[in-house]
């Protein structure tokens, strides 16, 4: 076979122009970033959103601390995450409660691991809640007009400190037993409606089955729905005022 040969066989072997087109639209259809900036993106015009939001300049005065919530936010998303990863073996009763946190840590594949981000993601995401708000404080950025928005971050704190007391008691060990009975007897010096708050947050006179499953259902559905709710709002009022201004 000559070159001339050669060259036409090799050139019959590749695909054609319009071959290539159609595998590529393909490749594009099944493709995140191709089905984002192209079906999508003709329809809904995402491209230039994020472009927009994303080539949005910063004030010159923003530096690190500015950085606590975006932490807070990180640091909830692989809560998130872990949670629901873990949520796949958890069994919130308590003869399989601690059976399944061991069996999850020790034979899972990567379960310790999980666990580990779960829990010092948890302890790090109330670090930087509280630090983000300690820099809005001295920043003065509570004042109108974004007080509202100061009071949203408030319930968020309280939201958060939420899941973590709930999510103490989901291990069911003799730790997290004995501090949810210390926990739930202090609504208990409340005068007049303390024995009734103590009874309600525990399901009964003693943190037992019932309590596991209020806290349970507290964790993992009714705290993420409510939290999402005020987060929205939250940032909602924070791309509408913008950041505050130096100190």
């Amino acid at each position: 076979m000559n070159e001339h040969e050669k060259g036409k066989a090799l050139k019959e072997q590749q695909p054609s122009f319009e071959q290539r087109s159609g595998l590529r639209e393909l490749f594009e259809l099944f493709s995140l970033t191709g089905f984002v900036y192209g079906p999508l993106d003709e329809r809904l015009n995402i491209k230039e959103a994020l472009e927009k939001n994303l080539k949005k300049a910063v004030p010159h005065h923003v530096n690190w601390l500015f950085c606590f919530g975006g932490l807070s936010l990180f640091l909830f998303t692989v809560q998130a995450v872990t949670g629901i990863m873990l949520l796949m073996y958890y069994r919130p009763t308590i003869a399989e409660a601690y059976k399944s946190v061991v069996y999850v840590t020790n034979n899972v594949p990567f379960g310790w691991l999980v666990r580990g981000l779960h829990h010092w993601a948890a302890n790090l995401m109330i670090v930087m809640v509280f630090l983000h708000m300690a820099r809005v404080f001295f920043y003065g950025a509570y004042k109108p007009p974004r007080d509202f928005n100061w009071v949203t971050g408030v319930i968020l704190l309280m939201l958060t400190l939420g899941f973590g007391f709930t999510g103490y008691l989901l291990p069911w060990n003799q730790i997290s037993y004995w501090a949810t009975t210390v926990g739930t007897e202090a609504p208990g010096a409340v005068p007049v409606v303390g024995g009734l708050l103590t009874t309600l947050i525990r399901g009964g006179a003693e943190v037992s089955q019932t309590t596991l499953t209020r806290f349970f259902a507290v964790h993992v559905v009714i705290l993420p729905l409510v939290i999402s709710f005020f987060l929205m709002g939250h940032f909602f009022m924070i791309r509408k005022q913008g950041i505050s201004g130096p100190l």
